[in-house]
């Protein structure tokens, strides 16, 4: 595996792109990861010949989410800024994204395969928001979940912070499929029903279907990242989870 930490290839004759997170076990998105994607995204996400991206993650886990260290006061707005980039352009993208996910997918992990246009996850995927369990919460996922799911799922995840398995992403369709090898799956929705598109047409169709989810989606982040930032990040409370999640302690809520 490359130093870098994504793997970035063509396959079917240049009309699959494929992004893999490649710091296993965890392929935490910290900013080097970030940037990593968004680049091959913008270098290779254009193409004119390309029909769907595949995005995974090297290892038993597609990502235990963004870095905790970079959510501190010194970086945290740097921080979203950049990651929040990335989910837009991949919820932008023109190209379908296809999703695998493995093991744990929390956190940011879980934003950015929201960003997708369809999700396959292996039968022992863990799938949460935990971020209000360190004392913040999750801009990104506080946008895209109540698009993706029944909102009274949507605000339990996001309010608790407890994960759901496989079978219950599924069933209330956080995910379109599940098996054993969700890589194989992908690729053979892939072949079936992508690669005989026309890209040119397909792109017109991914932005028919998507109607007003990015704006709406971009116009929300907008205003939720700066209540994260002007308001819960001046809190006693959110600096004390993060470093307690650091120091591996049990957090010192102050009272309300």
């Amino acid at each position: 595996m490359s130093e870098s930490p994504t793997a970035v290839w063509q396959e079917r004759d240049g009309r699959l792109l494929r992004l893999r997170l490649a710091r296993p076990k965890a392929n935490v998105l910290d900013a080097a990861m970030t940037e990593s994607l968004r680049a091959a995204l913008d270098a290779h996400g254009r193409d004119p010949n390309l029909t769907a991206i595949l995005l995974d993650g090297a290892g038993p886990h597609f990502s235990f989410g963004a870095s905790v260290e970079e959510h501190l006061p010194a970086a945290c707005a740097a921080m979203l800024q950049g990651f929040h980039a990335l989910f837009l352009a991949v919820l932008a993208s023109e190209v379908p994204v296809l999703a695998v996910i493995r093991g744990q997918c929390l956190g940011g992990g879980l934003e950015l395969a929201m960003a997708a246009h369809l999700l396959f996850a292996a039968p022992d995927v863990k799938l949460g928001q935990p971020e209000i369990r360190l004392g913040v919460f999750a801009p990104a996922a506080s946008c895209i979940l109540p698009e993706r799911v029944p909102r009274t799922l949507a605000e339990d995840l996001l309010i608790s912070g407890r994960t759901i398995d496989a079978a219950e992403a599924h069933r209330l369709g956080l995910v379109n499929a599940v098996a054993d090898d969700p890589e194989a799956a992908a690729m053979a929705y892939f072949d079936a029903h992508l690669a005989p598109l026309s890209p040119s047409s397909l792109r017109y169709g991914v932005r028919a279907a998507r109607g007003d989810l990015v704006a709406r989606v971009k116009a929300r982040l907008a205003a939720v990242e700066k209540l994260y930032l002007e308001d819960l990040m001046k809190t006693a409370d959110a600096v004390e989870g993060l470093e307690a999640f650091l120091a591996k302690r049990p957090p010192a809520w102050r009272a309300a």
